[in-house]
């Protein structure tokens, strides 16, 4: 199916990841509806989509961004629903059965509020996509890209770390969410792989009921798991970027408000690790690179489809060079042309030394590749934060809530 034709339900489309992903989707030929219950996000992130979409069409004037003129509640119809309120998700469904996949954003995703309150994590990150996933079974959408992440991995024996590597649980309860979703999802494949057997072993029995008169029906799931690594940066415009809601819990984020003054200095969380500065080192990604990940993705699942394959796979998607601590504080601070304070302080409980990826399977099955530098993510960032120090700061009204 071409992306012209397909429509894309993006749950937690609001979020960070959730817009950037929205507009790529929009600059590929997709039709996207977008689900967030607002939580953690702003309606605002659609109306930079919106612009920002308009941007690119008047730059390529095609027939394919003929819809850039359409308003922003008729090109992104959006729905303020939690993926709990199942009647509401049935709506959502009923309302545009053309729906034809859905990529999973929505959740909550604070490592350290999850141990603080780990039933609120297990019931909106478990229940919640469950539901989802119950409703789209009702409407027959069994197609899904889901955001899992490199916290799935824990403390890796190897760097840099494959998909192959072992997946644990003693973590904090968001990174076991991520991991029992993962296992949840690669049951309900195999689960509708027997469905369909059953399925077609009585339709050539004839004891389906239709006699063999009804088109065949297909009951398998096809299931994308993208384990991320560290996303950072923001849209290239300094239109959009990541807007934290208090205290920044990431590194990147944090330290771009120091930059603005909103905080005083980065606390380093330990400088004992067995690294080279001593500093933990993670794969950073930029947020374009990673939504263009997503777009992949669906292509992937629509080509195995073609072939007749569907099932569940995982890809890594970072870029396979590792930063410490201190290095990100260097490129930010040339970003930013001043050097930005910090203090050592003690290490933070779950830290582990390092999480760098192994991309090589996305790079030659998903034919995706981070692009995207070091400096660029920084420059990036620092011109989203420069242009909007609050973020997305203001009330806008919200169309088409249901």
């Amino acid at each position: 199916m071409s992306p012209s034709k397909q429509t894309i339900l993006v749950t937690g489309g609001c979020g960070y990841i959730g817009s950037h992903t929205v507009l790529r989707l929009l600059e590929s030929g997709y039709k996207v509806i977008v689900v967030d219950n607002l939580s953690n996000s702003s309606y605002e992130s659609l109306r930079r989509v919106h612009k920002l979409y308009a941007i690119t069409a008047a730059a390529s004037p095609s027939a394919q961004f003929e819809d850039a003129a359409l308003p922003v509640e008729t090109l992104i119809p959006f729905y303020q629903v939690d993926i709990l309120d199942r009647p509401g998700l049935v709506k959502v469904f009923e309302n545009h059965p053309e729906i034809s996949s859905v990529i999973h954003f929505a959740g909550r995703k604070a490592v350290g509020e999850s141990g603080r309150i780990p039933l609120d994590y297990y019931n909106v990150n478990i229940s919640g996509t469950v539901n989802l996933l119950q409703v789209m079974e009702d409407f027959h959408v069994r197609k899904i890209v889901f955001s899992s992440s490199a916290t799935v991995y824990g403390n890796p024996p190897s760097i840099p770390i494959p998909e192959t590597s072992p997946i644990v649980t003693v973590m904090s309860p968001y990174g076991r969410t991520k991991v029992f979703l993962e296992h949840i999802l690669k049951d309900l494949c195999v689960a509708s792989v027997t469905k369909q057997q059953q399925y077609l072993e009585d339709r050539a029995k004839n004891t389906d009921g239709t006699n063999g008169a009804e088109v065949e029906r297909n009951y398998e799931w096809s299931v994308m798991l993208l384990r991320y690594f560290n996303p950072a940066g923001a849209h290239p415009s300094g239109i959009m970027g990541e807007d934290c809601k208090g205290t920044p819990n990431n590194l990147m984020p944090f330290l771009s408000q120091v930059a603005v003054g909103k905080l005083e200095r980065l606390a380093v969380f330990g400088n004992d690790y067995p690294t080279e500065d001593g500093t933990c080192i993670r794969d950073y990604l930029h947020v374009v690179d990673l939504a263009q990940g997503h777009v992949a993705a669906l292509e992937k699942l629509d080509q195995e489809q073609a072939a007749g394959n569907y099932g569940c796979k995982a890809y890594n998607l970072g870029t396979g060079t590792g930063y410490s601590v201190f290095d990100m504080v260097k490129a930010f601070s040339k970003a930013v042309g001043t050097e930005l304070p910090y203090n050592v302080t003690d290490r933070r409980p779950g830290d582990v030394p390092n999480l760098t990826s192994d991309p090589r399977l996305a790079n030659k099955e998903l034919n995706w590749k981070a692009e995207k530098t070091l400096d660029e993510m920084c420059a990036d960032l620092w011109r989203w934060q420069r242009n909007n120090p609050d973020g997305y700061a203001v009330s806008p009204s919200i169309p088409h809530p249901i």
